[in-house]
């Protein structure tokens, strides 16, 4: 595989994560809304929950920039290895994804 292939696997499945991760926000952020409504809680303490879940939101945006920046150094010197990383990163996601669309938790399920 060269370079160029291996650029755009990476490439490929870093978009899939970070596809993922803005799918797994939105979730959080509808359920948030939710639980908020359930829960009948005041608006100031609303807002601090808020506040804090925006906080915690914007420490793992930031580690997970610097994890891609380590990641994309990593792939410039081992672009062979980045591949087959990339490949396994690509296909657990792909299983994730699905077992998450079918609701399925334990394999095939039993009459």
């Amino acid at each position: 595989m060269n370079k160029t292939k291996i650029k755009k696997a990476v490439k490929k499945n870093v978009k899939i994560a970070q596809d993922k991760g803005n799918q797994i926000k939105a979730i959080a952020k509808s359920e948030y809304a939710k639980l908020k409504k359930d829960m009948n809680i005041s608006p100031a303490k609303a807002k601090e929950l808020e506040k804090k879940a925006i906080k915690e939101y914007e420490k793992v945006k930031k580690q997970m920039e610097k994890t891609a920046k380590q990641a994309q150094s990593y792939m410039k010197k081992n672009p062979g290895k980045s591949a087959l990383i990339s490949a396994g990163i690509g296909a657990a996601l792909a299983g994730a994804a699905a077992m998450m669309i079918t609701g399925k938790k334990g394999g095939k399920k039993r009459k």
